[in-house]
Formats: structure tokens, sequence, C-alpha cells
């Protein structure tokens, strides 16, 4: 496969899983705002949301203070934002129009149709409307262009990219959503001080965190307990069984790279293979001893390198 096309298939999945991790991110902002809260606490909430996503600058370049409509108009439709919705979904189609002969028609027509209905809803005020709404119309989206895409496209290496770009891109959100929602709160939570009372308050911002990745229920199903930030980590970290998880990423970016290994990637896959070791067999009592963020900012690092050598190694090098 020409690395161009390989390049396009990886980036034309990644997009659209960014588009999806935006949306829920943004859903679990927006509906926690309607709770009962302070003002210094919505803006918390909103000014981390910039934070996981690494545009607080660049919001700040365009916008005097940080509130709720702002943050989601320039995350959803702000076209001079390169990470809102509306950038990924434009950019996913672009892609896919690039390599349109190597994909199947319900792909193509899939990506398309996303993009021009999103387009549509746009301009008949969705966002205003009813922002969750919107939000789920996304997620949706995403689901349907991933079930398609495994459902009608050849088991061969155009398939094996976008699997890999769209879970390296699931686990490098996953780790900035962990990193930012528990950075600060370490120290509360896994020490020894926290009273019942600020466990319950705090009740609602754990859901949250899990509803995020479409993670409560199943929080429930394996746990069977009041949910505990350090279980929440283990879940969204170390559980190969949770389909959003670090581990569960990391295994299906090694299964894929696996399949188009050549003679030049044996670092790469040496790389992507010793981080998910680390992950399976690693405990979250011993992570959280030496430290969370740091866990997960090296984390991050090494989804990024790994990105870098897949580029170099296959793909059309940045």
């Amino acid at each position: 496969m020409l690395s161009r096309t390989a390049d396009h298939l990886f980036w034309m999945a990644r997009y659209m899983e960014r588009a999806e991790n935006t949306a829920r991110l943004l859903d679990v902002n927006y509906q926690t705002s309607l709770l009962a809260q302070s003002s210094d606490a919505a803006l918390q909430g909103w000014t981390g949301l910039l934070g996981i996503c690494e545009l607080s600058e660049a919001f700040a370049s365009r916008y005097d203070t940080i509130n709720a409509r702002d943050v989601m108009t320039f995350m959803v439709s702000d076209p001079r934002n390169g990470s809102s919705i509306f950038n990924c979904l434009r950019a996913a189609r672009e892609n896919a129009r690039a390599v349109r002969g190597v994909l199947t028609t319900e792909v193509w027509e899939t990506t398309n149709q996303t993009w021009l209905e999103f387009n549509r809803l746009l301009s008949d005020g969705a966002l205003k409307k009813d922002p969750a709404e919107l939000f789920e119309w996304v997620k949706f989206r995403s689901h349907l262009s991933r079930g398609v895409t495994v459902g009608t496209m050849l088991q061969d290496e155009s398939l094996h990219f976008q699997r890999i770009g769209t879970f390296l891109e699931r686990a490098d959100n996953t780790a900035r959503l962990l990193d930012v929602k528990f950075h600060g709160v370490e120290t509360e939570f896994f020490g020894s001080g926290a009273g019942n009372e600020t466990k319950e308050v705090d009740f609602y911002h754990w859901s949250a965190v899990l509803r995020s990745v479409s993670a409560f229920e199943v929080y429930r199903k394996v746990y069977r307990d009041v949910i505990r930030p350090e279980k929440v980590a283990e879940l969204l970290m170390l559980r190969a069984d949770m389909p959003r998880s670090l581990l569960a990423s990391m295994n299906e970016v090694v299964a894929n790279l696996n399949a188009v290994t050549n003679e030049h990637s044996g670092n790469t896959l040496r790389r992507a293979g010793r981080l998910r070791a680390d992950l399976q067999y690693g405990r979250i009592d011993e992570i959280l001893a030496t430290g969370l963020h740091a866990y997960l900012t090296q984390f991050l690092d090494r989804v990024s390198d790994l990105g870098y050598g897949l580029s170099k190694d296959f793909l059309i090098p940045v």
C-alpha cells in the first residue's frame, strides 16, 4: 500500500474518533453544568475541558472570558479551531475523498453524509436549540462509521490502518481525560483524609467522568460498589474488557500493527508492545503510589512518540 493511502486512512479514522471524543466531553460538561453548583465550579469545568484538548491558549486568543456558550461554539463549529468537531468531520471527509477507491460505497457515503448533515444541523441552529441532542448525533454517526467500516471493508491493510488511527486517538483522549480530571485531587482522594461529605458531593464528578466514556453502567456491573476514584482509574486504564480503556485501546493498536508490520517497523512495534505490557501487568495501587499524573504524562509522551514512529515507518513523515 502507498504511504499516502495509508496516511489518509489513518487520519480519516482518527479525525472521526476525535470528533466523537470531543462530543462526549462537551456533552458531559454541559449536562454537569445544569446541576446546582457555584459559578466557580462551573468555570472550572469549562476551563478543564479546554485544558484536556490543549486549547486554552487558542481560546484565550479569541475570547475574553470563559463561559459555556463560547466554549461550545469554539469546540463545535469554529472553523478557526483545528480541533473543532466541524474541522474534524471535514478532515475525515477530505481524507476519505482522497482514497475513495479504497473504501466501500457504504463507508464513503456514511462519512460524506455525516459532513453534509452536520453542516445542515449547524445552519438550523441545532447547537443553540439543544446541544445535548447534537452531541448524541455526533456520537451516533461515529458509531455508525466504525460499524460500517468493520462490516463492509475487506480485512486487509486498509482496515488495519483505520483501526490503528481510531484506537491510538482513543488512548490519547482517555489519558487526557483522566489526567485533567484526577490531577489536583490525587492527594485529596487517594490519601486518607477525604470525608464522607466530600465523597458524596463528588459522586457527580466521578459519574461525569464515567459517563464521558460510556462507562457508568460498566462500573456498576464490574465493581457493584459506590464510585471510588481509584476504581475509576483502574477501570479506564487497566481493564482489557472496558472498550475505551488504555489497555483495550493499546491491545487493538498492537494487534493491527502486527498485521501490517514490515522490515522497517520493528522498533515501533516493540515500543507499542512495551507500552501495552506496562498496562497489562500494571497494578493501580502501584501507579497511584508513584503518582497518577506522572504516569499519564509519560503515557501521553509515549503515545505521541508511537504516532511519530508510525508516520515514519508507514505514513507520510511529519
